[in-house]
């Protein structure tokens, strides 16, 4: 199998924005993470990285299930860092972070609350009216 760490482009507006996934494996699977790192195009500055490690009812991709894969196992939510929908909503929903730490190279977070906020399911017709 070969390894999906390839530099990607998604563009958003006006800006070009470059993404990767990692995964970084220890001997135990409670220090395995996958990190998204996401930059917009040009001279390489700022960063805005989530973070997502194993934790209660919450798997990453390890030996189980596919590259870029996050999994809440109480109800089977599965999302790919790997598919560009999935990169740009957690864009969408962490850009914020960018701004509240104007002066850092790198902003860091927990992307689980991200995967909470852009994995719930769109109101349906009827509970909007």
């Amino acid at each position: 199998m070969r390894k999906n760490t390839r530099l990607r482009r998604l563009v958003v507006d006006d800006t070009t924005w470059h993404w990767t996934v990692r995964q970084r494996s220890r001997v135990a699977y409670d220090h395995c993470h996958l990190k998204l790192s996401l930059y917009p195009d040009g001279p390489r500055g700022r960063r805005l990285v989530l973070l997502f490690s194993p934790e209660r009812n919450r798997a990453v991709s390890n030996c189980y299930f596919d590259s870029g894969a996050l999994v809440h196992l109480s109800d089977h939510t599965y999302l790919n860092l790997h598919e560009p929908g999935t990169v740009r909503r957690l864009l969408d929903a962490a850009a914020p972070n960018l701004a509240l730490h104007p002066d850092a190279h790198t902003v860091e977070v927990n992307g689980w609350p991200y995967f909470d906020a852009i994995a719930q399911p769109a109101p349906t017709a009827d509970a909007l009216s």
